[in-house]
């Protein structure tokens, strides 16, 4: 991804044709429109495809599985159209070189979660985020997942990964602050529901993006 507007639209929907309207509208407000497991499980793998003819798409599917399963997974995702896949790293090293190796035979890229952005993630993620941001380093993948509810967090997984990508959940609906994000090292912040619940998405997104563009 370049960076422009630097927001990335997280489409939690369910149903195909409200997600293609959705990244539509807001296709010219976001660098990326990231899709999890609720739209693929409604609408089937096949939309990755239809919507990354609007913008790059990110496949949240947060491997987590031996490297074989991993390898399938990501192949899976790449060869619907991903861009990049978002992984998790505590499966250990094994696991995490073969989606950076996937990703590599289809020119995508790998994101690490390091920690998650809502309040369970302090548990037993956070004592152990800076490790991971350290492996996804040393497996050189492209960038990390860190929580834009606590920028402070981002500001030490930054220090730690140096230039990777940083994209940063939890802005909007889960109290996270754009502007915070940005400030504290992170390349994108990633919002959903603020968005993909407007009346008006496209507008909203819009509005987020000038946002951020305040920050630079």
């Amino acid at each position: 991804m370049q960076k422009n507007t630097r927001l990335i639209l997280a489409l939690d929907v369910t149903d195909k044709n409200a997600a293609a309207a959705i990244a539509k509208e807001t296709a010219e407000h976001v660098d990326a429109i990231k899709i999890g497991y609720p739209l693929v499980l409604g609408a089937g793998l096949a939309i990755i495809g239809r919507i990354c003819k609007f913008a790059h798409v990110i496949a949240d599917f947060k491997v987590a599985d031996i490297p074989n399963t991993n390898r399938l997974i990501c192949g899976q995702a790449f060869e619907a159209g991903a861009s990049a896949v978002i992984v998790h790293g505590f499966t250990g090293r094994d696991s995490l070189l073969e989606c950076v190796k996937t990703a590599s035979e289809y020119d995508g890229e790998i994101f690490v979660v390091t920690e998650m952005s809502h309040p369970g993630a302090i548990e037993f993620m956070a004592p152990k985020a800076l490790e991971l941001a350290s492996l996804a380093v040393e497996c050189k993948a492209q960038g990390v997942v860190a929580p834009a509810t606590r920028p402070e967090r981002v500001e030490k997984i930054r220090s730690v990964v140096g230039g990777l990508t940083i994209i940063s959940p939890g802005v909007g609906a889960q109290g996270g602050s754009a502007a915070d994000a940005i400030t504290a090292g992170a390349d994108y912040v990633i919002v959903g529901r603020t968005i993909y619940n407007s009346k008006t998405p496209g507008k909203e997104a819009e509005k987020i993006a000038k946002e951020i563009e305040k920050c630079r």
